[in-house]
Parts: structure tokens; sequence; C-alpha cells
């Protein structure tokens, strides 16, 4: 059973890039016969969900705005995460990952029963630079290990 790991973010928007950061740790550290794939995206709502088609499990990685110091990790579930597009008037064009998700499943696509979200708290997503904080960047390695362990713990359940 293949589980996706999808980092996201712009790599060129400094901190906003982390997700990229700890998905390419993730795959360094990955065995070539692992069941896992990973993918750096800046993409989110329905083309978001086009990637996850076909996979069972899903783990995305990202920067988060959170009220946390810069830096600190966050892991839950997608469903746990609050659905902005029911606080606001979406766009016609896109919509949010949780009603991306609803609309696939609705019309039959073979979506993940479970996506887990590592986000990693950040201010610094706006400014042009291919460096991340200090803070952030400090984090790369930690969440590289909780992402690892998640796959492995969705390893041992499926064997």
């Amino acid at each position: 059973m293949k589980t996706l790991v999808v980092g996201l973010g712009n790599p060129i928007l400094g901190d906003d890039g982390v997700g990229w950061k700890v998905a390419e740790e993730v795959k360094k550290q990955l065995s070539t016969d692992s069941h896992v794939d990973v993918e750096c995206l800046s993409l989110g709502g329905i083309s978001l969900m086009e990637h996850l088609i076909g996979y069972p499990k899903a783990i995305l990685v990202d920067a988060f705005a959170l009220d946390e110091p810069v830096g600190s990790i966050l892991i839950l579930k997608l469903d746990d995460l609050p659905n902005y597009s029911a606080y606001h008037t979406t766009s016609a064009h896109d919509t949010s990952l949780q009603n991306a998700i609803e609309l696939g499943k609705s019309m039959g696509a073979p979506l993940p029963d479970e996506i887990t979200v590592v986000g990693i708290a950040t201010k610094r997503v706006y400014h042009f630079s291919e460096k991340l904080s200090p803070p952030v960047k400090e984090s790369v390695p930690l969440a590289a290990k909780f992402v690892l362990e998640l796959i492995k713990q969705k390893t041992l359940v499926e064997s």
C-alpha cells in the first residue's frame, strides 16, 4: 500500500518553502524500495486533491501561521484543521482541500482515508528568499524524523 508525502509551499518565499525542505530530507532517508512517493508541490485545493488520487495514505508538510514559537511542529489530521472556505467566499476556480477531498470522493475518486498534516510554525512566508530563517531551518531534521515515524507507523499497521 503506497503512501504519498507532499512537501507544500513556495521555495522562493523564505519559510514558506519549509515543506519542500522537509520532503527532500525525507526522500534522502528513504530506501529506494520503499512504498512511499515523495513530491514537492506549490498548489492546493482541487489541484492538490488530484495528486492524492490512488493513495490510501498521505502526509502533507507545510508552513503554518501559528501563534506558536517559530519552528514549532504541529501534527494533525486534515479533518482536525479548520476548513477556511467555511469562513469566506472562495474563488469559483478553487476551494479548500477539505472541500476538494469531499468533491473527489463524491465523484468516486480513490482518495486517502487518512491525511496527516505536519505543520511548521512560521512568520516569514512572503519574503523573496530561497533560505529559511534559522529557527525554521533548525526544525527541518526533526520534522523529517516525525514524517519518517508516521510512515513507519503506517507500514506497521498495514503489515
